[in-house]
């Protein structure tokens, strides 16, 4: 009898040990997707808390994965989407449902058109309930909605397939074209339960999710055979370039074959803008006039006039060459004569074999025309760069911050407003490639903040955030999310009162004031002051210069009221022909 109730007390224990390494051995939703990330190597999430996605945040942090948590989620996918350009690994944003994603869902359109890669993921209500109508907790077809405005869109309902959406959120996301990605997880998929080991060897590592697209041939010797015969040869180099970080290759074919080049504002310091070929300060001149221009990873879109009108002389007075991986880019505005289709790196080496020692230097008249009218420019602007008044103009401020740049080029500058961004990107030199990132494709106001968030996460490096009053106004509470992580960030706010200039007056009388004004002599700095950052008020280019210096060399996040004289700017800056104006008001 002993030994039976040995026996049966060995069976329990025996029992109750199984049963705990049964229980050991379960996972769940939760971190099947943290897995999922981490082995794909994402080790930093965008986003902001909130149901049903607050606890995924904190297990991730555990995890060993760094959560950066924001004030509002269209700054978080900002800084997911700069992420993805900088370090060509998709930048994870995380929100909650229905208005936690539709704020995200701005971000991620804006990536997808940006050709950044970037996958925003939501929670979201019950499928069941949404699909009847029911009136569910924050209820909407996310994936509907999300679908028309990103590059693909996935929704997973089972733990099972977490590693399978995961994956192909990733592949979608780097191949081809990169771009914005939805991933739809419902609120019931994290509390699935299901064994571990099986769990595991769901998951999936994307092997190759970028793979190299070499270009025909024949397309490679058609684009030279273009380039050697022109008379006037420019290069224009887009983000997409700077995507590549084909940097060495694309230095190599631009010193190779002599050829101008013309960068594209978020393509500036591929080449130092100093660089003897850069014809940047001879925008005008370069585009109209030359008769062989070659694409690299830049588009014909508004940008560049569409390629058409008087920005580029005579109709048919040039033959384009485009360097694109989507083929369906290709005529999208004008002929494109030779087209080459493949991923930059490939397409930039594959032309640098045609390139040998034989190669023609562009004709001399051509590259002296293009010098002295660089040179002319440059003279012409420099007398406005020195002017130190009370209160500053736009070109003494920018002056000031060109010469600190020039000093610092491993810092990151962050741009965006109206005058303050279309002035900055002509005035301010860049040395590094991925240095400068502003607005992009659609000009969008309120990436700012999130930028220069992600820059200082990824990179470690210091970031200057050049902002106007009004586009600063979009993303400035996100200060508070600066100090919190105590990041190497100087905001520089160009305050001249309002939108444009701080001048306007309303036309119809009364006490409301102008749709364009805002409260005059705000101060910006006393936002950073009130989360424990430095804040400073400055009226000269000398203060500016001064106040900057000091943040960039103590690390502490800063914010710079740069006193802008209301009456300087002009209405959107260089675009205001985009602007419609009433037939009325002209009559």
């Amino acid at each position: 009898m002993a030994d039976a109730a040995v026996k049966d007390k060995h069976e329990a224990a025996s029992t109750d040990a199984n049963a705990a390494k049964v229980e050991q051995e379960l996972t769940d939703g939760f971190h099947l997707v943290i897995d999922a990330l981490k082995l794909n190597g994402i080790n930093t999430i965008y986003g902001v808390p909130g149901i049903p996605i607050t606890d995924f945040g904190r297990m991730a942090q555990v995890a060993g994965i760094r959560v950066i948590s924001f004030r509002h989620e269209q700054n978080a996918g900002n800084a997911a989407a700069i992420a993805g350009f900088l370090t060509k690994k998709p930048g994870i944003c995380l929100t909650v449902s229905a208005p936690g994603f539709l704020n995200g869902l701005t971000a991620l359109a804006n990536a997808t058109t940006n050709c950044f890669p970037m996958i925003l993921i939501s929670g979201s209500s019950e499928r069941e309930i949404v699909d009847l109508q029911q009136g569910d907790y924050e209820e909407m077809d996310q994936l509907a909605i999300a679908k028309p405005l990103c590059k693909a869109a996935f929704r997973v309902l089972h733990a099972a397939d977490i590693g399978i959406g995961v994956a192909r959120a990733i592949r979608a996301a780097v191949s081809g074209r990169p771009g914005g990605v939805y991933l739809d997880l419902p609120a019931k998929l994290f509390s699935q339960v299901m064994n571990a080991d099986t769990g595991a060897k769901s998951l999936v590592k994307v092997i190759d999710p970028a793979p190299a697209q070499l270009p025909a041939p024949a397309a490679v010797k058609r684009a030279l055979d273009v380039l050697k015969s022109a008379k006037r040869p420019l290069i224009i180099l887009g983000k997409g370039a700077a995507y590549a970080q084909a940097d060495d290759a694309i230095r190599a074919l631009v010193e190779k074959s002599g050829i101008p080049f013309l960068p594209m504002s978020m393509a500036k310091g591929l080449l130092p803008d100093t660089h003897p070929q850069c014809a940047g300060a001879a925008r005008s001149t370069v585009l109209k006039d030359a008769d062989a221009v070659m694409l690299i990873g830049a588009r014909l879109n508004w940008l560049l006039s569409h390629g058409k009108g008087k920005t580029w002389g005579e109709p048919g007075s040039k033959k384009f060459i485009q360097i694109d991986i989507e083929p369906k880019e290709m005529d999208s505005n004008v002929e494109i004569v030779a087209p080459v289709v493949g991923d930059i790196g490939s397409c930039v080496s594959a032309l640098l074999e045609g390139i040998d020692g034989k190669w023609p230097a562009p004709p001399a008249d051509w590259i002296n025309t293009v010098k002295s009218k660089k040179e002319e420019n440059i003279a012409k602007m420099a007398p406005r760069l020195m002017k130190n008044s009370a209160p500053m103009d736009y070109h003494g401020a920018l002056g000031a911050l060109r010469t600190i740049v020039k000093e610092r080029p491993d810092a990151i500058v962050v741009n965006e407003g109206a005058n303050t961004l279309d002035l900055a990107r002509g005035i301010i030199d860049m040395y590094q490639p991925r240095k400068r990132l502003d607005v992009g494709t659609w000009g969008v106001m309120g990436i700012g903040m999130g930028f220069a968030i992600g820059a200082a996460i990824e990179t470690e490096k210091p970031v200057l955030a050049v902002e106007g009053d009004s586009a600063f106004g979009f993303s400035g509470m996100e200060v508070e999310t600066i100090c919190r992580y105590n990041l190497p960030v100087c905001v520089v706010v160009f305050n001249n009162n309002g939108i444009y200039r701080g001048t306007d007056v309303n036309s119809a009388g009364g006490s409301d004031p102008a749709t364009t004004v805002f409260v005059k002599d705000s101060r910006y700095d006393k936002m950073m002051e009130a989360f424990g950052g430095v804040g400073v008020n400055v009226t000269t280019p000398d203060e500016l210069k001064r106040a900057v210096n000091e943040a960039m060399d103590s690390g502490k996040p800063t914010l710079i009221n740069a006193v802008i004289d209301p009456a300087a700017g002009s209405e959107s800056g260089r675009i205001g022909n985009l602007n419609p104006q009433s037939v009325l008001r002209k009559k």
